[in-house]
Parts: C-alpha cells; structure tokens; sequence
C-alpha cells in the first residue's frame, strides 16, 4: 500500500525527522489559507498523487507571492498529471501540499528498501539528489551507495558512517546530522512494516541541516492488520477499481497492457503462463489469481473485470486442479457464460484432479468460442492464435 507525500511527512513528524513545514489542501481557497498561514515568503505547490516525477510532469511548482498560490493551485488541482509512473491516462490531481520554501544547499538521494537478494533492509543513498535514481543506475552507478543492514543487529554506527564517508560529508556535525537522520529513517521503516522509503530529494540546508524535502512510502500489504493507523491512510481514489472490486472477491488482480486475459490459480502458475504467452509470441493483458476456492460466481467476476479490458481478445484460462477440482472448475466455467457475455475466444486448460470428469464437462456443454488446451504450451498456443484471429 502506498500513501501521499503529506503522509509520508506526518510520520516522519513523529520519528523527528525534519521536513518543511506544510498543509494539505484540497480547494484552491484553503491553498490560499494554508500559504498565509504558513508565511512565506515562498511557498511550494505540490500535487498529491501516487506517483514520482510531479515535478517533472508539472505538478510542483514555485510560488514567490499569494496570488502565485492561489494561480498554481487552480491549474494544478484537477489536473491529470502524466508521470513516467503513470499510465498514459495519467492520475487526476485531487489533493495539494503547501509547502514552506527550503534553503537548498545540497540535493542528495536516500532510502531504505526491502533487498530480496540479500533477504534484508537495503540503505540506498546518492549525491545526485532530485534525480531518477534509475536514471542516475543507469548512467552513473558508481554514485549510488548501498549499505545492507541486518534487521537482527539493526541500524549501528558503523553503517551510519560508511553512509557520510559515502556521501563525502566530511564536517563533524553534518557526519552526526546525517547519521541520526539514517538511524531514526531506519528505525520508521522497521516498526512500520513498510517496504519502501524514499526521499528525494534529501536536501542539505545552508546551516548543516538535512531536510525531507520529499517523502515516498510504500507499506506490507499483509502486515496491515497490525498497523491500523497507517491502514487508515489508504486512498482507494489513488488504487486501480478493477483490483479493488477483484479483491472483495478474493482474487488477486493485476492489469496489464496486452491482449490475452488471464484466469489462473496460484500465483506461481499464473506467472508462468504469462511467461508462456509471451514465449508464444502474444502479450498477457493482465495477472489474475483464482486462488485455490473458485467457484462459479468467482469465476464470473473474473470474467467481468478481464473484458472491461477493451483490449482483451481472447482470455486464457490455465487451471491446476489440486485444493479445487477441475470438474468443479468446468462448471464453474459454464455457469459464468450464463452470468456474463463473454465475447471472445475462451481456451481451457484444466489438469489434476478429476481433470478427464472436467474435459467431458466441457465437451458436452456447446459453449461457442470455447477452445479446449490439451497442456500449457497447446493452452497458450492457442489462446495466441484465437488473440490473433487465427
């Protein structure tokens, strides 16, 4: 789960981790409010959505004067901003931080994510602050400091000071501020279940200070149950609808951009059979788990939600009957024709349990544009050549 920027900085006020004073608004005349509350001289208009690169894609901009608030405000609240973590369709900008201006001294990089090689916390940290880290991995990877530290000794000195040897902050009181600031970031992450923190840029201040200037955080799904107040910052506005709507059906949904939608049980075999369609030549249009307790209805919405997709031209679905049978599955299948139109090719692949009972099934049911796979590879070959109008 991820959450806002204005968020972000709320916990950070409770770890004392300095950040610009600012307000969350959601008209343009509380804009105008928070800016004189906050008093200038100059004030940052940032956009609040689930995405990086806002400023890039003008959703954060500098305002030297009241009007200017009030000007940037209105063109950017409601606007749909378009990010390189957006989707072409963009996000609609429904929510503002007004910041407090900050004496930037010094951009720099830092954050703490989950490295799943390592199987523990990764410190990342970089001089080449307000940049895409990608970008700056990419073109010049030797100015990215990673530092791992084991969750069973947690954040110590040692790591603290390879961050500001790392870093090239040589002056005794900066090495002290940096270092605090890493160990409490560390500290949020960990009692927080979060898997993702970034900020950047991280700024120096002419004085020594470090400042959050920005703030990105992105939470354990499965852990937010035992972290209800950071549950309670979810913004279903900000989260797709179809895998809202999948989820109070117990499937697990993904969209994506291809032409093959896919039903599959078990998260494993679901991304081996998109791996297998793009082996076959054609593009998965989404990721779409079952789970082990599918039953008609559940199969139905599955239906629904893959051809809300308009570029779905023939769905795929790869079943592996073990905790569900394949015959209940079949009928499952049968049963979703009559609840929802389905008007693309459907291939079937059922094996395991009671699979021969599940073939028959679907055999003697008549379902037009109902394609039978006699394994993954056939399954998937098929569901290309069907996607294609073969």
């Amino acid at each position: 789960m991820n959450i806002h920027e204005y968020q972000a900085k709320q916990i950070f006020a409770k770890y004392n981790i300095p950040t610009p004073k600012g307000i969350m608004v959601e008209s343009v005349k509380a804009a105008i409010e928070a800016a004189e509350v906050l008093g200038g001289p100059i004030w940052v208009v940032k956009a609040q959505i689930h995405a990086g690169g806002r400023g890039l894609g003008g959703g954060v901009k500098l305002a030297k004067s009241i009007d200017e608030v009030e000007s940037l405000a209105t063109e950017i609240l409601g606007m749909t901003l378009v990010t390189h973590q957006t989707t072409a369709e963009g996000k609609l900008v429904q929510k503002l931080y007004i910041e407090d201006g900050a004496d930037i001294k010094d951009e720099l990089y830092l954050s703490v994510v989950l490295d799943r090689k390592s199987e523990m916390p990764l410190i990342m940290a970089s001089t080449e602050g307000g940049m895409d880290i990608e970008t700056v991995a990419e073109n010049t990877p030797e100015k990215i400091i990673t530092i791992p530290v084991d969750p069973a000794i947690g954040f110590q000195g040692f790591h603290g000071r390879q961050l500001a040897f790392g870093l090239g902050i040589t002056d005794k009181i900066e090495q002290k501020n940096i270092i605090k600031f890493a160990e409490k970031l560390f500290r949020l992450y960990m009692e927080n279940d979060a898997e993702m923190i970034e900020i950047n840029p991280l700024v120096k201040t002419g004085k020594g200070v470090f400042l959050a200037l920005d703030g990105k955080m992105g939470f354990d799904n499965s852990a937010l149950g035992r972290q209800p107040e950071i549950a309670a910052m979810r913004d279903l506005t900000e989260e797709d609808a179809d895998e809202i709507e999948a989820a109070k059906y117990g499937l697990s949904y993904v969209a994506l951009d291809g032409e093959i939608g896919c039903m599959v049980n078990g998260a494993g075999l679901a991304m081996g059979t998109m791996d297998t369609i793009n082996y076959m030549g054609g593009t998965p249009a989404n990721f779409l788990d079952v789970g082990g307790s599918a039953n008609a209805e559940t199969v139905a919405k599955g239906f629904e939600i893959i051809l809300k997709n308009p570029r779905v031209k023939a769905i795929f679905v790869n079943i592996f009957g073990g905790i569900v049978r394949c015959d209940r599955i079949a009928n499952g299948i049968i049963e979703a024709t009559k609840l929802t139109d389905v008007n693309v090719p459907v291939i079937v692949r059922l094996d395991g349990t009671n699979a021969p009972e599940a073939a028959e099934i679907l055999k003697n049911a008549n379902i037009p544009n109902l394609i039978v796979g006699n394994d993954l590879g056939d399954g998937a070959a098929k569901a290309v050549a069907a996607a294609k109008g073969e």
